[in-house]
């Protein structure tokens, strides 16, 4: 087996087996890259067909071409397609800084979509690369009946043995492609063939190398115009996956903040 083969495995695992064990689950789909690669994943996991719902958190502030996307793979790809609103910023922690209190909005829209629906697990993707406090997640990781997340009291997993079993009123999030990093991400959707928002690509010297909502996420600077060109660019680069990101760049907690309160 090859790399991307090894990595596709283990995911594809991670989701036949939270599927198995937990009995009211949904797909988070935020439509950038990685959450792309997790969707197209759980496709693959159950020979094409989604079944359970994939969920959209709308700030209203996204990216005219996520929205175009969305509307365009939620049909061609049949999805059981959930949408939930962000509550406004104004009813948001103000002792956040601002774009950590803008990102805020989606907590409490997800919150809203746990609490309205009943879910007891989510998947993400989120990978331990992409930021520090990501890398001391679990693949399957437990919060409480709000959805927070206590980072100090998690589940150990060792060998590929996963806990899957948790009391009632816990609420857990599955991380299938914890263990990958953002190359194994743009190779794999190269092999695959998965699709993009056009965002990822160069324009006028710029793209998009994270995506979220349009107040608080920039473009780097940027001639990758191909899956080739993003693959040469980040085998070189020295600079954060999420420089484009107005929160990260914020008090240094504020992304702590956002994680133990239930953030994606």
């Amino acid at each position: 087996m090859s790399h991307l083969d090894e990595l596709e495995a283990e995911s594809i695992y991670v989701f036949r087996e939270a599927y198995a064990k937990l009995n009211n689950v949904a797909i988070l789909w935020s439509i950038g890259k990685d959450s792309n690669v997790v969707l197209w994943l759980a496709r693959k996991a159950f020979f094409g067909h989604v079944p359970f719902p994939v969920l959209f958190i709308d700030t209203e502030k996204e990216f005219p071409e996520v929205y175009e996307f969305r509307d365009r793979y939620v049909k061609e790809w049949k999805l059981n397609y959930i949408q939930e609103q962000c509550p406004p910023f104004e009813e948001m922690d103000p002792t956040l800084p601002p774009a950590a209190r803008l990102a805020a909005r989606k907590t409490y829209g997800l919150k809203r979509a746990i609490a309205n629906r009943g879910y007891n697990g989510l998947f993400a993707g989120i990978r331990r690369d992409e930021e520090a406090i990501r890398a001391k997640e679990r693949y399957f990781s437990p919060r409480d009946d709000t959805g927070a997340w206590d980072l100090r009291d998690q589940p150990p997993e060792f060998f590929n043995q996963y806990m899957t079993s948790f009391p009632p009123g816990i609420h857990i999030r599955i991380h299938p492609i914890l263990h990958w990093n953002e190359l194994d991400i743009w190779r794999y959707t190269k092999r695959e063939g998965i699709p993009l928002v056009p965002l990822y690509f160069a324009k006028d010297g710029k793209r998009y190398r994270s995506l979220g909502e349009q107040e608080i996420t920039h473009p780097i600077a940027s001639n990758a115009s191909t899956i080739d060109e993003i693959i040469a660019e980040l085998e070189v680069t020295k600079i954060p996956e999420r420089s484009g990101r107005a929160m990260d760049h914020e008090a240094e907690d504020s992304f702590e903040r956002l994680r133990s309160a239930g953030y994606m």
